[in-house]
């Protein structure tokens, strides 16, 4: 570390269904049906590390945006809560563009275990993208992180618009065979469609637009009309 530059090694890396950015939950939470993992990947005594972690329901992961790190960040950005037109600063919001690529996500704990030589902490509700590489983990303090008299006139509760989700009938029979191998598959499909992940400008047309996103190993096509989502297409890579 010198005067002006810090640097971090990656501690563990994150096991997730989201494989691209794109429909990835705004904020951690939203879609409790996620589930995945932080392999730890740092040296030492790794059980050590997680020596009581089990005493704590939820966990901060403190995270590498490194998919956009590379493109640098602007003053201002277009937040989606004000509409993805205006402008406001970088720092009044969450955007994955700052100054120092770090977010922070709250987790809920579901377990850890030992898989080859790596522990992995589980966790669900995890709005993170496959691979992400984790800086550092802390225990969630309710009594200190959650501030009862805390506000935000500009994201003060989470969203009421939520679109209505549906499977067509392709979609419905495809997602009978393969929600055997995937764990809470339709669940997390409606929990991440309902949030209508689309950018903020494209909810303003009235057409029928189509989308795709990837989960597990999976191509999900839906489309959009007026508030109501139907998933057309679930199909293996």
């Amino acid at each position: 570390m010198t005067e002006n530059n810090v640097q971090f090694q990656s501690i563990g890396t994150v096991h997730s269904p989201y494989k691209e950015k794109f429909a990835i939950p705004r904020q951690p939470g939203l879609a409790t049906a996620a589930k995945g993992s932080v392999e730890l990947t740092l040296s030492g005594d790794q059980q050590q590390m997680l020596r009581d972690i089990e005493q704590h329901s939820h966990l901060w992961l403190i995270f590498v945006f490194d998919k956009t790190a590379e493109y640098g960040f602007k003053p201002l950005v277009k937040a989606p809560r004000l509409g993805g037109n205006k402008k406001t600063g970088v720092f009044a919001t969450r955007s994955t563009f700052r100054p120092n690529p770090i977010g922070m996500s709250a987790v809920k704990l579901e377990g850890i275990s030992k898989i080859n030589d790596h522990w992995h902490i589980h966790v669900s509700g995890l709005d993170l993208l496959d691979g992400t590489p984790i800086i550092d983990i802390k225990p969630y303090i309710p009594y200190s992180d959650a501030i009862a008299t805390a506000s935000s006139e500009m994201a003060q509760d989470a969203e009421q618009h939520q679109l209505q989700v549906s499977f067509n009938e392709l979609a419905a029979t495809q997602l009978q065979t393969l929600a055997k191998h995937y764990d809470s598959l339709e669940l997390l499909i409606e929990q991440v469609l309902s949030q209508d992940p689309r950018p903020a400008y494209k909810k303003q047309s009235d057409d029928v637009q189509e989308y795709g996103m990837s989960l597990f190993d999976l191509n999900i096509r839906w489309q959009i009309a007026g508030e109501h989502c139907t998933v057309i297409d679930i199909s293996v890579k």
